[in-house]
């Protein structure tokens, strides 16, 4: 049969789903050792059903930096890219939910079976290192397992693959190539730099100025509140001076490039601006990643600790300790969140060119 006669060939339900394999594919292994546990089969299937939804998001997340893997991207593909990136947001928030499902098993519903699952872990799990890996996770940044390289559970085949992905482009990297190449950073009389720079020591001297003159508070409050407010040499410290910035990258504290911090910066103050209303969406929906991603790890943490206390895990791993460093440790686009440090209000922003803003703009000539 060739291809072109399967897209007119009839089938049926349970086939086209392959529903037999799926729903024998639960094989309890306390029922195997005649001392069946009746909450195993719905760890298993949990547990199954997070290895389908890692499955769609790495298709999703694959798809998305085929887009962005080209020295020009097509902005028509922008769209497209946050819906996928939305798509994958709406499934995290699904994982998080299901995690209360897993939390109707009990601590000793649990221990009925544990025994039969050493040293299975979901450590083991390929398409969730394939997921950090795509989205942009080094080695580098990772808390180790026991001091050895996260790949060494896998085989060679998949060691290899994996090693491959993180030698390719992840979506982070993409995505950073991309703001580099923004273009309006410096164009004609317009320098976004120092336009943004003098906005900002206008609005902290405003702001300074505002609590030394005021009534309300004491001395001793009013240097606290100075303190709290900062300077150009505080939270504006990397932007003003790009040595600065390539310094604390070189450490490691940061990952995106001045120049891309800068147009994810310009990017996120007018993002108002008609072009501009996608690319933010963009930006914002990788922290919407970011941020669920973090929250499942933690969920997951807080799960692991309500039905195992401070045992370690079936894989070897300290169990809550190392998923609670995980979830504070692995954030991928922390980067981005960042850039809230940077903003300052509307009325402070530096006004654009009129040539930029019809640019930025849909402007029609005569």
């Amino acid at each position: 049969m060739s291809k072109k006669d399967i897209k007119y060939t009839s089938i049926h339900y349970n086939d086209y789903l392959e529903l037999e394999a799926i729903t024998n594919a639960q094989n309890l292994r306390s029922v195997e050792a005649d001392d069946p546990a009746h909450d195993e089969m719905l760890f298993i299937i949990t547990h199954q059903v997070y290895e389908l939804w890692f499955k769609q998001i790495n298709h999703e997340v694959h798809s998305v930096i085929d887009m962005f893997d080209d020295a020009k991207v097509d902005e028509r593909s922008i769209g497209t890219a946050v819906a996928r990136l939305d798509r994958i947001n709406k499934i995290f928030r699904l994982l998080i939910e299901q995690i209360r499902i897993l939390e109707t098993m009990t601590p000793l519903d649990f221990l009925d079976f544990r025994k039969y699952l050493f040293p299975a872990s979901g450590f083991q799990s390929f398409q969730f290192r394939e997921l950090e890996v795509l989205l942009g996770l080094k080695e580098t940044s990772r808390h180790t397992y026991h001091g050895t390289p996260y790949r060494v559970v896998f085989n060679e085949e998949r060691q290899a693959r994996l090693k491959a992905m993180e030698d390719g482009n992840s979506l982070l990297e993409l995505v950073e190539d991309w703001l580099e190449r923004t273009p309006f950073l410096e164009l004609g009389d317009f320098d976004f730099v120092e336009s943004y720079q003098q906005a900002v020591r206008h609005m902290l001297d405003r702001e300074k100025a505002a609590i030394e003159e005021t009534d309300v508070l004491s001395d001793k409050f009013k240097d606290m509140r100075l303190k709290a407010l900062g300077d150009t040499d505080t939270y504006f410290e990397n932007i003003f001076d790009q040595s600065k910035h390539e310094a604390l990258m070189a450490e490691g504290k940061l990952h995106l490039s001045y120049k891309a911090t800068l147009a994810a910066l310009f990017i996120n103050l007018y993002r108002d601006e008609p072009i501009l209303q996608m690319a933010y969406k963009l930006l914002q929906t990788l922290v919407d990643i970011d941020e669920r991603f973090t929250t499942w790890r933690y969920r997951h943490a807080q799960m692991v600790l309500r039905m195992l206390g401070r045992k370690v895990g079936t894989g070897g791993s300290s169990g809550h300790d190392y998923l609670k460093t995980t979830a504070m440790k692995h954030h991928i686009f922390a980067d981005l969140h960042n850039v809230s440090t940077l903003l300052i209000p509307r009325s402070e922003l530096p006004p654009l060119p009129e040539n930029l803003k019809q640019r930025l703009g849909f402007y029609y000539g005569s």
